[in-house]
């Protein structure tokens, strides 16, 4: 089932996140909701806060990414590892290394807005995949960057909060209208 996301001014999205139980009642057709709602906004990575649940989970999938990459063969683009799909429950960042790096994000509870970005070129991450199988793995590049935007959501940051204070003041209006609902998003969102 497609669920709506909710927009930029929910309070849900400022929130830190609660952890994810084991026995949470149906995890499995949460994720697939997930799953289905990120592919129908066309997007990366969904987490849990962006469709109004204050857990500790997001689905990500780069694979798209990778291949969109290799076919437009872009010159200066940052080097991508092979895309991943996953699901993240209760990540926990053990480290961000490498150097900082500058890339234009976009969310899906912020249409229509994009900023660049400095984010550390790697994070080490421990989490649980969909079967609370734990996992401790060293992403980088564009995987790394991907996962940072969708952890910051269960931390109650958004990409905006890191756009550099000139950038932000051009930005001030598209903001307020997402936040008052002014826009037509071309998926289903819940506004203030």
């Amino acid at each position: 089932m497609i669920l709506p996301i909710y927009a930029y001014g929910h309070k849900i999205l400022k929130k830190v996140a609660k952890p994810v139980t084991r026995g949470y009642p149906d995890l499995g057709q949460l994720i697939l909701d997930m799953w289905q709602t990120m592919y129908n906004a066309k997007g990366v990575g969904l987490a849990a806060p962006q469709v109004g649940l204050s857990l500790r989970l997001f689905v990500v999938d780069t694979i798209q990414l990778q291949k969109d990459a290799e076919e437009e063969g872009e010159e200066g683009e940052e080097p991508t590892e092979t895309g991943i799909k996953g699901v993240f429950i209760n990540p926990e960042k053990l480290t961000e290394p490498g150097e900082i790096w500058t890339y234009e994000e976009g969310c899906l509870s912020i249409p229509a807005i994009r900023g660049d970005i400095d984010r550390p070129r790697e994070i080490y991450l421990k989490y649980y995949d969909e079967h609370f199988n734990e996992r401790r793995i060293l992403f980088r590049g564009m995987n790394a960057r991907v996962i940072q935007h969708e952890y910051d959501h269960l931390e109650g940051v958004l990409f905006t909060e890191l756009i550099k204070p000139v950038k932000k003041n051009l930005i001030r209006r598209k903001l307020d209208n997402i936040r008052k609902g002014k826009i037509e998003p071309e998926y289903p969102m819940v506004f203030t």
